[in-house]
Parts: structure tokens; C-alpha cells; sequence
């Protein structure tokens, strides 16, 4: 659901961590969803990809361990509360998701003591950010781009007409388990990476690259804690490594088909901005 990686705030929100990374002066971290490189022959190398699930049994099912493709389906809005905080700065605060379907729409509002509110979305057309350091910004070219793509309301679904290709590349230790490694090259030739806990065959996390008004950001994500809101199971724990700086969403209500379209509207400052 909303923004991509979304029912669960995997994608929230990088601006504010890339925020706190440039204040503390925090260098890249990407190690913990690294594997090691590879030493393997290419032969040796393609017969174990050839062994290995294929991406779409692998989306499928985490599909039906979250509850079914009809129970995604059967919900047209979503709205999540919950913490959201930064550890190592010890900045502690609120956060809430909206999404919905028809046209695909996400709004998201943090509030961190200290920081004030930090706020974005996409209302089908226009994408935008709203914070105290930098003020209000309209997104075009290539983050609004994203921003569309990262607002589809059923994104879990992974449906492959929104890809250019999606497979599997390795087994590898992704947040100390046993995961599958699907790469995920979208439309514009960007390549994200799911990893799917091979145990349960949820998605443990991922690895993506967004385009944000500091420039091209890799963010590491670990999902988990799963629980059951409704006819879904979704994560409510969401780790997030950005730019040298960690950052962790955790959800406690999650509630369906009751948002109203008003959440999604502009802000007054970006309404000003739109010509």
C-alpha cells in the first residue's frame, strides 16, 4: 500500500533522517544488509541462481502470508500511528500514514520535539515535503516521479507491469536470518532489493535508493513484529539505516477504509508554490 514498500512505513520518511545525518555530521552505514562480495566463479555462480525460487513465488508468497491477495485488495484506505524516533540523538516522537487507492494518494505527518512537524505526500498529481529547515518544496522530474510510484496503495502486490524485471539473485544474511535477495529494477532503470525471510517467508526488508533534496539516498530497512490488523498482517517495527543515521517506525493502530479525502490535501505553503 502507500509508498511503495508502504503498509508498514518502510519508507518514512528519508527526508528526516538525512536531515538529522547532515546536522550530526554522520557518515554512510550500509553494512548490516551487505553481503560480501561474491569470489565465486560465474559458472558456479549461475547454477545457484538457477536453484533458487523465482521472484514472483517468492512475492506470492509473502502475499499469502500477510493474509491473501483479496484481503490487500479488499481495502481502499489505510491510516497508521505510531512512534517514530532516532536513537543516537535521542529524539523521540509521533508519526502518522495515510494512503489510499483510486487515485493512489499518501500524506505523512512526524512531529519530533525539538524538530517540530516534518510532513509530505502525493495527492495524485503533486509531491511534496513541508519541514523547519527547509520549508515547503513542490517535487518534480525524477522525485515526483517516485513519489507516484512510492504512493501505489497496493504495493505489496508487487505487480510486475510496474517493473522492468524482478529476480532473484541470492540467499544471503539479512538482518541475522536466512533471506531471499529479489531485485527489483523499476521502469526508470532503478534497482531496488526485497529480501524475504526464507522461514516464514515474510519480507525481513530491503535496500532502496531515493532521490531526495540532499541528492541520491541509500536507505537499508528491517522490517518486522509483524501483527494482525483485520484480515492483514502487517510489520510494525521498522528499522531504517540512512546516511549513517538509524532510525526506527513503530506502528500501534493501523485502521482501514475510514480516511477521509481531506487528508490528503495541500498544505497552504505548497499550494503557493504550484503555478
Amino acid at each position: 500500500m502507500f509508498f511503495s514498500n508502504s503498509r508498514d512505513g518502510r519508507t518514512v520518511p528519508v527526508l528526516i533522517v538525512a536531515l538529522v545525518a547532515l546536522s550530526s555530521g554522520a557518515t554512510p552505514l550500509y553494512a548490516q544488509a551487505t553481503a560480501a562480495p561474491s569470489t565465486s566463479a560465474p559458472k558456479a555462480e549461475a547454477e545457484a541462481e538457477a536453484e533458487l525460487p523465482s521472484a514472483r513465488s517468492i512475492i506470492e508468497r509473502h502475499i499469502k502470508a500477510i493474509g491473501g491477495r483479496e484481503a490487500v485488495l479488499s481495502h481502499t484506505s489505510q491510516h497508521a500511528t505510531g512512534t517514530f524516533s532516532v536513537p543516537a540523538q535521542g529524539l523521540v516522537g509521533t508519526v502518522e500514514i495515510y494512503g489510499a487507492a483510486n487515485p493512489n494518494r499518501a500524506a505523512l505527518k512526524v512531529n519530533v520535539p525539538g524538530l517540530g512537524e516534518i510532513a509530505s505526500g502525493f495527492d495524485g498529481s503533486h509531491g511534496w515535503s513541508l519541514s523547519p529547515l527547509l520549508g515547503p518544496m513542490l517535487q518534480v522530474g525524477k522525485e515526483l516521479e517516485q513519489a507516484r510510484f512510492d504512493a501505489d496503495f497496493y504495493g505489496d502486490l508487487r505487480d510486475p507491469k510496474r517493473y522492468r524485471s524482478m529476480k532473484t539473485v541470492d540467499k544471503a544474511q539479512f538482518d541475522n536470518r536466512p533471506c531471499y535477495k529479489v531485485s527489483m529494477v523499476r521502469e526508470d532503470g532503478s534497482e531496488d532489493f526485497d529480501f524475504y525471510d526464507v522461514a516464514t517467508g515474510l519480507r525481513a526488508g530491503s535496500l532502496n535508493t531515493r532521490e531526495t533534496p540532499m541528492g541520491s539516498v541509500k536507505t537499508t530497512s528491517i522490517e518486522g513484529d509483524y501483527k494482525k490488523f483485520g484480515n492483514l498482517l502487517l510489520a510494525t517495527s521498522v528499522v531504517q539505516q540512512i546516511m549513517g543515521v538509524e532510525q526506527k517506525i513503530s506502528l500501534a493502530t493501523v485502521e482501514f477504509d475510514k480516511v477521509q479525502p481531506t487528508a490528503f490535501d495541500l498544505p497552504d505553503q505548497i499550494k503557493a508554490l504550484i503555478k
